[in-house]
């Protein structure tokens, strides 16, 4: 008989490999773990039923409050935006749930389709040759993209500009230390004058802090000193602004999450990375490729692997070993229903309430915009008051205010960084003025958080 549910083995399996052993039983294999060890008293209550469990489950997650129960402007590399229906009723049909790319991988005709698909859309996108299936996210894609610079080039000093992400430079930095890469930080207007000697200039558009830089002069200093330049984009700026491409980026990455993907602590997300053709054969990840079989049906095939130890070794690009093909297809459906208008209209309604907030808000008594330049669909609201007395005062009024510039990480600037998407309200938007009037200036009523 088989006491365990969970386990295919009967008593008689487990008497025969014992004896197979050697052994009388499986306690005898645990000789070096102390007996009292084992199977001590961990004090735990007495189990609870299913439905008991839900019941708990729920009134634990009630405790929480969800992105989006009040005005909320969080933004950066992981977005709060409208996901439309079809994009999970289409990406999570049980046809796509075995989403891994097995070892032989063209018996998996439907797994290679999307992955080409998913290629095929970002490439447009980026206006970039290649693009691989996927990093684990936007932070894993800067540090493997720096990785390829450095093979490319046999330097090892890489320029970032400290308007990236924080997230990205202190991931960049834990990669850089086994290779012992020496990591160069430097605000955007310095890249250019930091090109000599390097393997990459890091740079982002629009940047952390929303204002859109001027790539090309980045580029161009890249390609004069023999470097390559890795731009940090994001798949909505892209619909809008000119695409990496056509800037003179040799290498793309950035965080696909706004592509129909849920905010998620933790993830799963969607890395980015894409290069020009000559660089492929450094681009960490799976190729897949259209073809046509012996009979002249359309086919795919898994073109280019270039980093699973399985294959390569110690001459594989990366030890990323994963696909995220399912997040691939989410952002294909995504880009597929909302396409270029879509895309277009979404980010705009961003860009548009971002200008609309940032002229209330810079109206008032002591509040500017920290950055003079033109920013993108988020901003720097600089304050009389120090920033995180500002963000935990609106945290209390219900408001999700922002990032906190100077504490994130960025050298010398201070304030809120504000993110406006298509999800943001009149109501929102209301809130946020009335919260920042009153703690602020001391007039005004209670931001209301509803």
């Amino acid at each position: 008989m088989n006491r365990n549910p969970y386990s295919p083995h009967t008593e008689a399996d487990r008497r025969e490999m014992l004896a197979a052993i050697g052994v009388s039983s499986v306690d005898d294999l645990l000789g070096a773990i102390p007996a009292d060890a084992r199977r001590p008293a961990l004090g735990l209550p007495a189990g609870m039923s299913e439905a008991e469990v839900q019941s708990h489950l729920a009134s634990l997650a009630a405790r929480d409050r969800p992105a989006g129960a009040g005005p909320f402007f969080l933004g950066g590399p992981v977005q709060r935006r409208y996901i439309p229906a079809a994009v999970p009723a289409l990406a999570y049909r049980g046809e796509f749930l075995t989403a891994y790319t097995p070892y032989q991988p063209e018996i998996s005709q439907g797994t290679l389709q999307s992955v080409f698909e998913y290629q095929s859309l970002m490439s447009e996108l980026l206006a970039m040759d290649v693009v691989n299936s996927s990093m684990y996210e936007g932070a894993s894609a800067v540090a493997e993209a720096a990785l390829m610079a450095v093979r490319l080039t046999g330097r090892k000093r890489v320029v970032v500009a400290t308007e990236v992400y924080y997230q990205y430079r202190e991931t960049l930095r834990t990669y850089a230390r086994g290779p012992e890469l020496e990591i160069v930080e430097v605000a955007t207007r310095d890249l250019a004058p930091s090109a000599a000697g390097a393997a990459c200039l890091i740079v982002q558009h629009p940047d952390a802090l929303g204002t859109l830089v001027d790539v090309r002069p980045v580029a161009d200093a890249a390609h004069a000193a023999g470097a390559l330049c890795v731009q940090v984009t994001e798949p909505h700026a892209c619909a809008l602004l000119e695409p990496p491409g056509k800037l003179g980026a040799d290498i793309v990455v950035g965080e696909g999450q706004p592509l129909g993907i849920p905010m998620s602590f933790g993830g799963p997300y969607l890395g980015i990375i894409a290069c020009r053709d000559a660089l492929v054969r450094q681009l960490p990840g799976r190729i897949v490729g259209e073809t046509r079989d012996a009979n002249g049906t359309r086919g795919f095939v898994n073109t280019l692997q270039t980093r699973e130890q399985h294959i390569r070794r110690e001459k594989a690009t990366s030890n990323i070993c994963t696909n995220e093909a399912i997040a691939a297809i989410v952002a294909s459906v995504y880009l597929a229903l909302m396409g270029p208008r879509g895309l277009r209209a979404a980010a705009g309604l961003g860009v548009e309430r971002a200008h609309r907030l940032a002229e209330r808000l810079s109206a008032l008594e002591g509040c500017r915009i920290g950055d003079e330049g033109p920013f993108f669909d988020r901003f720097l609201l600089a304050t009389p008051l120090d920033e995180r007395t500002l963000h935990d005062a609106l945290e209390l009024d219900g408001i999700e205010a922002g990032g906190v510039a100077g504490a994130d990480g960025y050298p010398g600037r201070s304030g809120l960084v504000v993110q406006c998407t298509e999800m943001t309200t009149e109501a929102e938007m209301d809130a946020l003025v009335r919260g920042v009037t009153r703690i602020v200036t001391g007039s005004g009523e209670k931001a209301a958080a509803g």
